[in-house]
């Protein structure tokens, strides 16, 4: 074969075959493709034996020149020696007058590999080559689910905002009744302790009354930092009503300690609240009930008993603290409760209130 026809076979075979190799009749390399070559850049591959290069896996008979071309048209399973070895798929084909032969090769289902591992682009496969389709898809659907996760997150976070919100209470942050219904769900459906504070401001309507609904606000806000201040991360702090708030605490059912925290409470709110050129005065009062003192307790039963120890506190004189106990329901706090109107509790004005 002249000098002129081996350059020009070589230059189609580059163009159509960019990961083919040529051997001699005794199994050297005599040309290498630019994307064979490319998978190893620092070494120079003409002139070595082609089993030195490559481990044939299948068929693994083959140690020879003469055993190679008797493979001719059979799929060949190989790969590198050395590292990386990626797998590799080839077929070849005798030349003619027994000087040698050509073995095409590709990538077959380790192409994603072999792109990762040695940055192939498009340019390096064969415009025909469905690799490049292969590549294309790959990257059309790696696009696409990109775009889906991403997607799946905000709408993961805008529902995680929605449910957020539908749990809390625009004016002071706390969870709403909502959200302390489920919790008490939950805990009371579980073996887990806990006890719950009923708190009910005192003198809240004269704000109200005397220096307008921008007072009470104020004052809610003010009474919502505190009782947050007051309680721990893993408690609940609930405003259930207008000026009602409810604490769980997750266990915790120490008497003194909670003790301490709804004096503290109570202490805090005591301290005149400053609105413009006015000052809020108010008070509070609490009440608490304890899980284990329920064999099964139910959040029915829980609420109510925490609303009767709460004006139990209101009708010792505002600005207390009770815990639940059941004589409380055998001396007729239940009928206080629902009435709200301590019978000697006075008019609801700060300069009024009495300490017990």
């Amino acid at each position: 074969m002249s000098s002129m026809r081996q350059k020009d076979l070589a230059e189609l075979f580059d163009l159509f075959c960019p990961m083919h190799l040529q051997l001699d009749e005794t199994g050297h390399i005599t040309h290498v493709g630019p994307v064979l070559q490319k998978l190893r850049p620092d070494s120079v591959l003409v002139g070595r034996r082609f089993m030195e290069l490559f481990e044939l896996r299948r068929p693994r008979a083959v140690t020879s020149m003469s055993q190679l071309l008797e493979s001719a048209k059979v799929k060949l399973h190989m790969r590198f020696r050395d590292a990386p070895q990626t797998d590799l798929k080839g077929v070849l084909a005798p030349l003619p007058d027994g000087q040698g032969a050509v073995v095409n090769l590709s990538f077959g289902i380790s192409l994603m590999d072999a792109v990762r591992d040695y940055a192939l682009t498009s340019t390096d496969f064969a415009v025909t080559d469905l690799a490049i389709e292969m590549l294309y898809l790959v990257e059309a659907k790696s696009a696409a689910m990109e775009a889906s996760r991403t997607l799946n997150l905000r709408l993961q976070g805008a529902k995680i905002a929605a449910e957020e919100q539908a749990f809390t209470d625009t004016l002071t942050g706390l969870k709403n009744r909502r959200a302390m219904d489920h919790v008490l769900e939950r805990l009371t459906g579980s073996e887990r302790t806990f006890a719950l504070m009923h708190l009910d401001l005192d003198y809240f309507k004269a704000v109200n009354d005397t220096l307008g609904h921008a007072a009470g606000d104020h004052v809610l806000q003010n009474v919502a930092r505190v009782m947050v201040e007051e309680t721990r991360k893993e408690d609940t702090v609930a405003r259930v009503g207008g000026d009602e708030f409810v604490i769980i605490f997750d266990e915790l059912t120490d008497r003194k300690m909670l003790a301490k925290v709804a004096e503290r409470i109570i202490k805090k709110l005591e301290e005149p609240m400053p609105f413009g050129e006015h000052l809020c005065h108010i008070s509070a009062s609490c009440g608490t009930v304890l899980s284990v003192g329920y064999e099964h307790p139910s959040a029915a039963e829980i609420l109510a008993d925490a609303d009767l120890a709460l004006y139990a506190s209101k009708n010792a004189g505002r600005a207390q603290h009770r815990f639940f106990s059941k004589n409380m329901r055998e001396a007729g706090i239940g009928a206080i409760a629902a009435s709200k109107t301590p019978a000697n509790a006075k008019p609801d004005a700060p300069q009024e209130r009495r300490r017990s």
